[in-house]
């Protein structure tokens, strides 16, 4: 009798920077450039926003809602007792200037902060303001973008060096014969990039060895970016904006056809929070319908840190769960109690979609859509699980 065919497995997904579930994003860019305005508007920690440079030294972090309609119509449907959204972890990080690697404008420990999140809100600003001097003097988004760009790419370029020479000598002394070689070959071309004025993040076929060597440094370039450009309110309410294509032309240059890159008034968008009521919110746009960019801010945020939802559900509770994209049942599991990844039975498992189309997980199972997953599988984004476990002994 013929074995039966094993079906395709799924590769896991390695990622530039660290393989955990818990990660966050920063907001990097000059100071005075609406960074702080941006922060407070997603949180309701009040980082000072004061008109000088460095005025944000220690960074503040906050979690914010990620908005989810699947979320919302779980919540109609179960009307649970709890109901726990999926967040955003963010940071605020004080302004870089010119020369920021070799530690001017206090740096060396701001790049230490970046270098601690996953991925990055760059902030540029467009908007001119004679009350809020800007660092260079002149508003020019493209050349602020190349700067904090450099910084980064230098700070790399001295790790990755070092890094070099030491491994070079190891090969040249003969001592490790097959895997200082090939971390050797990773490090070579990482310094080309670098020393080419590139991002890591722009090489799109990196080995899963190149991968973890290069994870090891923990690179600023390495990790993915989400550029915002701070218009003024005016030009954000026209749909103007003089500097908008030449930032996004220099963002594709750099970063590829599929950067994301989002245009928004941090000012605008502070009116918004402040607004009590519907009402008030109406009176500013004309409408009573927002047109806040925030929380596309936020999903855009939330993807390029490769996050998707799981979800829970019951009358108890709904709850949406982040986890890397290209992660297994156990992995998932592991988000909700790191005992019920190591004592991993199986997860039973039916899609969002499913449910939305039959109205019930009653009439899911009844049309066979509830799956038995073991650890092999790859959760999926909007995948609703319940996870069998031994953690208990039971």
């Amino acid at each position: 009798m013929p074995a039966k065919k094993k079906g395709k497995q799924q590769e896991v997904k390695s990622y530039l920077g660290r393989p955990t579930n818990n990660v966050k994003i920063g907001v990097v860019g000059l100071p005075n450039v609406g960074k702080s305005t941006f922060f407070n508007c997603l949180s309701a920690l009040k980082v000072p926003a004061e008109n000088f440079p460095f005025c944000t030294i220690d960074p503040a972090v906050t979690r914010t809602i990620v908005p989810d309609e699947r979320f919302d119509f779980l919540v109609e449907q179960f009307q649970p007792k709890s109901r726990v959204p999926a967040v955003l972890t963010v940071t605020d990080i004080a302004g870089l200037v010119q020369g920021a690697h070799e530690g001017l404008g206090l740096g060396n420990a701001f790049l230490s902060h970046i270098a601690a999140v996953d991925a990055i809100f760059h902030v540029c600003r467009e908007f001119k303001d004679k009350h809020i001097e800007h660092v260079e003097e002149t508003v020019n988004p493209v050349r602020d973008l190349g700067i904090i760009s450099n910084e980064l790419v230098q700070k790399d370029l001295a790790i990755v060096n070092a890094k070099w020479e030491a491994t070079n000598k190891i090969v040249k002394r003969n001592i490790d014969k097959i895997i200082a070689p090939r971390t050797l070959a990773t490090l070579t071309r990482a310094k080309e990039t670098l020393e080419a004025g590139k991002d890591i993040r722009s090489i799109q076929n990196w080995t899963s060895h190149d991968i973890a060597t290069l994870n090891e440094l923990t690179l600023l370039t390495a990790k993915p970016v989400v550029y915002l450009v701070n218009v003024s309110k005016k030009g954000f309410l026209k749909n103007q904006s003089k500097w908008f294509p030449k930032v996004k032309a220099w963002c594709i240059e750099r970063s590829g056809p599929n950067v994301v890159v989002i245009p928004f008034s941090a000012n605008f968008e502070r009116e918004l929070v402040d607004c009590k009521t519907d009402e008030e919110r109406a009176l500013i746009w004309g409408t009573s319908k927002s047109r806040s960019f925030l929380p596309k801010i936020v999903r855009a945020g939330y993807e390029a840190l490769g996050l998707i939802n799981f979800f829970t559900s019951g009358h108890d509770e709904v709850r949406a769960w982040s986890v890397r994209s290209g992660r297994t049942a156990p992995e998932a599991a592991g988000v909700i109690h790191g005992d019920f990844e190591r004592c991993f039975i199986m997860a039973q498992q039916y899609s969002f979609a499913a449910f939305k189309e039959h109205g019930s997980e009653v009439e899911v199972r009844a049309n066979g859509l509830i799956r038995d997953r073991g650890k092999t599988y790859i959760v999926e984004d909007a995948d609703i699980l319940f996870f069998k476990h031994n953690a208990s002994g039971s």
